[in-house]
């Protein structure tokens, strides 16, 4: 697809975003999905639910908190299920959706904003520190230091680390489209992400971007990003979406991303 004329101004963008990115193509390495009302139940590899929704079909206070009821006991139904996240936008109307969330043991994350813009504008020339080098990776000895670098930058224990490897590795498997990128020095992986180019659509997502915390404002993160880009663009992709961190965003903004709303997780745990 190639991006309608005037998709530069926030209003556009987000319109794009919720028409092209919400539903399906969030998520391609779904085990199964089941339908309720508006939402989208989704079942991942390693005991992990997600709900997800264009919107929320106009639902009151009160048919929002049977929605949250009804997700939930879609999920704790199936003993497998150890974590369940509900992803939010900052701009949908869902009345009471917060407190409702609370009321059934969800507790609120980071919220992170929703970036997008046009490839173009992150595909530039980013010198690097002397010695780091910047590759794309597939094998698995490579994917694991990834996710171990990630997993150090994030906080994440040995377990979310190995359920990371797991997904990983399987989404290759099934996605020859997902590339990983990680920067090195010495044998060491000090910066990675990934790209998520998604079919049928103008867009590519990046996702994952992490530098270790002594290699960072060294260009690092703008080269990786630069990196990915300039593989969307390869691809027919004209459209860049994030969900960004306080870290990432004002590099993203300083390259002409464009912040069009937030997203904050809701996490349960059994």
């Amino acid at each position: 697809m190639q991006p309608s004329s005037g998709v530069d101004q926030p209003e556009s963008l987000l319109a794009a975003y919720d028409q092209q990115l919400r539903g399906e193509a969030e998520t391609p390495s779904a085990v199964s999905v089941a339908r309720f009302g508006p939402l989208r139940l989704v079942t991942f590899r390693g005991g992990r639910g997600f709900v997800t929704y264009r919107d929320l079909g106009g639902a009151d206070e009160r048919g929002v908190a049977g929605l949250v009821a009804a997700a939930l006991d879609h999920f704790t139904a199936n003993p497998a299920i150890s974590r369940v996240e509900w992803k939010t936008r900052g701009h949908d109307t869902a009345p009471g959706l917060d407190e409702a969330l609370h009321a059934h043991g969800f507790v609120a994350g980071e919220t992170e904003s929703i970036m997008i813009g046009t490839a173009e504008v992150l595909d530039v020339s980013v010198p690097l520190p002397q010695g780091v080098t910047l590759r794309r990776i597939t094998q698995e000895a490579d994917v694991r230091r990834m996710c171990v670098m990630d997993g150090q930058v994030f906080g994440d224990d040995e377990q979310q680390i190995e359920v990371m490897v797991d997904a990983l590795l399987h989404r290759q498997s099934i996605d020859p489209l997902m590339e990983l990128w990680v920067a090195e020095f010495e044998d060491e992986v000090i910066g990675a992400g990934r790209l998520e180019p998604v079919p049928n659509t103008d867009f590519s997502g990046i996702w994952g971007g992490a530098v270790v915390p002594e290699w960072r404002h060294r260009g690092i993160y703008r080269a990786l990003t630069a990196a990915r880009a300039r593989s969307a663009l390869q691809r027919g992709h004209h459209l860049i979406h994030s969900d960004s961190t306080a870290h990432s965003r004002p590099i993203l903004q300083r390259s002409g991303l464009i912040c069009v709303s937030t997203t904050t997780p809701y996490d349960w745990r059994r």
